[in-house]
């Protein structure tokens, strides 16, 4: 593992797919010319409306999603994180909220289907039912090893609230955890930044959170702030409140420091 730039993305995708792609690859151009070699796009980043409208269309959402991804790996010469986007289940009329990593040859390294679902009655006066239209995965998330980039792990948006399952990816020796989100704006105010840091130094890892922003479609507002944190809970980079780019330095001499320094895993009792 070396040191290098990894970029976390923050878009406002809407239910338009080629809005959103286009979107999407003006903003890992510009995290590209920046110097980052590995790119995380946040969760529903190809398509964000309503659940009828994400199920009629999945069949193109998913292939479109999947060319894309591959053709920007490919034409960037780097690792690309799609946060996610739905791939129908079949038999179901659902589909998996699925995420991949797609190494800069364009081949797929890795695949998680979201195992927790948002089903929840947000204060703010919405409701989230994920499990009307989404089927739940049901394998935790595989690391990835890569030479260059260190051990990679993948979760998306609710799992945050699960710390066990970043136990597991930092067992498994996970250096940098993937955590792409749209993330509710009345829920991210007061929990998204103390969960990502919460993640982050207690696993002494890197947490990368590609995150959605601003008014997506109707009354679907989500909180922004797409963030890079340090293995010491240090917020490196924010990318704010607009669609961007948040961008920092991925340091291997940096978490062996920090694991010297708070040796937390080696001293566990449980689990």
């Amino acid at each position: 593992m070396k040191s290098y730039l990894a970029a976390a993305i923050q878009m406002t995708s809407v239910p338009d797919l080629h809005k959103n792609l286009a979107q999407a690859e003006e903003l890992i151009d510009l995290a590209v010319r920046r110097g980052a070699e590995l790119v995380g796009l946040p969760e529903n980043f190809s398509f964000m409306g309503e659940e009828k409208d994400k199920l009629a269309q999945a069949e193109t959402i998913t292939r479109e999603t999947e060319q894309f991804l591959k053709k920007m790996a490919q034409r960037f010469q780097v690792t690309i994180l799609g946060g996610s986007f739905p791939v129908l289940v079949e038999g179901t009329g659902k589909v998996y909220n699925t995420s991949i990593l797609i190494d800069p040859s364009g081949h797929e390294v890795a695949r998680y289907q979201k195992v927790h679902l948002f089903d929840v009655n947000v204060p703010d006066g919405n409701t989230y039912r994920e499990s009307s239209t989404v089927v739940a995965g049901t394998q935790l998330p595989s690391v990835h090893f890569s030479e260059q980039l260190g051990a990679i792990g993948l979760s998306v948006c609710y799992d945050v609230r699960f710390p066990e399952l970043y136990r597991h990816l930092s067992s498994k020796g996970a250096d940098v955890m993937f955590i792409p989100a749209a993330f509710t704006a009345f829920t991210g105010k007061d929990h998204w930044q103390v969960l990502l840091q919460a993640r982050a130094i207690e696993n002494t890892c890197y947490v990368i959170a590609p995150a959605q922003t601003g008014t997506n479609y109707a009354r679907r507002q989500t909180h922004g702030h797409a963030v890079i944190i340090d293995p010491w809970g240090v917020i490196l980079a924010d990318a704010g409140e607009k669609p961007g780019i948040a961008i920092a330095e991925i340091n291997p001499s940096r978490l062996e420091q920090v694991r010297r320094q708070m040796p937390s895993l080696q001293h566990r009792i449980f689990g």
